[in-house]
């Protein structure tokens, strides 16, 4: 399942609403990339979203 391995981020899903309010069911997803990421000096490759990337770039520095 496409999922962020941090923050458990997924798709979830609402109604797109046309001019005339009528709704339509639509999902939401996150922007989830793969990444290689340094875990005890080793590399490893994880599913995560934007966000945590950002995150985890500011941490790094």
């Amino acid at each position: 399942m496409a999922k962020c391995e941090v923050c458990g981020k997924a798709t979830t899903f609402g109604h797109a609403r046309s001019f005339s309010q009528r709704a339509t069911n639509r999902a939401f997803h996150p922007n989830l990339q793969r990444v290689t990421v340094y875990v005890d000096g080793k590399p490893v490759k994880k599913t995560l979203c934007a966000k945590c990337i950002r995150t985890l770039a500011k941490t790094a520095k």
